[in-house]
């Protein structure tokens, strides 16, 4: 059984890619359009795809029906190619046994993105599918983040500080989600967590830098890879727009 760190390292090292392409239909996409739309997608970005991720709310928002559009466009993205699920759940026993088995068995996924903060035991149902990725939120890109993530704890650390160093000790198969958009905070989580595998949104159009990024995760295939959603999908060029992704994250720094 190998893991999916060592399945993501290999997707990486064949492609020589961190590039993650998200799969987000706008909801003002019609319904009956959505499948077709990221089959293209899929079909311009995967030799520069190391991962693929769908986030689910974009399929939600459209019902039933978007529901389907989401099993046509998993069932379009080419085998060895790892696929992570946009799902940030987040419950406790029962529930969070029922979310898990949702995402790994019925639909698949290889890794999922799960809110931790009603603690260890919440995430476990997730832990417990040990061939499968279970990326925990710890510093986000969104700009309210720093609110709460920031906050400094009674022992003197800032919360996110004590996630990047806590979470990863729960099961090798934990990785973190940590923003573009806070270079110094992803360099410190790296710092904290050496070996636990990134997801890092917030490149593009949220402006994070790839530079900065590479620096600050000390890149290496299968412990990183950077999300790109909008600024892919929106481009002219597609494709080209995950090859020139791709390239800036491997350039050499200056």
């Amino acid at each position: 059984m190998t893991s999916y760190v060592e399945r993501l390292a290999h997707r990486s090292r064949e492609v020589g890619s961190y590039v993650c392409v998200g799969l987000d239909p706008p909801g003002d996409t019609p319904i009956g359009e959505v499948a077709d739309r990221n089959r293209r997608l899929i079909a311009a970005t995967a030799p520069y795809a190391a991962c693929f991720k769908p986030n689910l709310a974009f399929y939600e928002q459209f019902g039933i029906p978007g529901l389907r559009a989401l099993e046509e466009t998993l069932q379009a993205i080419p085998d060895g190619i790892p696929v992570i699920a946009d799902a940030k759940r987040g419950d406790m026993g029962n529930t969070a046994a029922a979310y898990a088995r949702a995402l790994f068995e019925v639909w698949g996924f290889d890794a999922a993105t799960v809110n931790p903060f009603q603690g260890q035991d919440a995430v476990q149902p997730f832990l417990d599918y040990e061939d499968r990725g279970v990326y925990l939120l710890c510093r986000t890109s969104n700009p309210g983040s720093a609110t709460i993530q920031n906050a400094t704890l009674a022992a003197g650390e800032p919360l996110y500080e004590r996630l990047a160093a806590e979470m990863p000790t729960w099961s090798a198969n934990v990785g973190l989600v940590v923003g573009a958009t806070a270079p110094a905070e992803l360099a410190r989580v790296r710092e904290l967590a050496p070996r636990a595998t990134l997801l890092v949104p917030g490149v593009g159009a949220q402006g994070g830098d790839p530079a900065e990024v590479v620096a600050a995760t000390k890149a290496e295939y299968g412990l990183m890879v950077v999300n790109a959603s909008r600024s892919i999908a929106n481009a002219p060029d597609p494709g080209g727009a995950a090859r020139e992704l791709r390239d800036a994250l491997n350039a050499p720094a200056p």
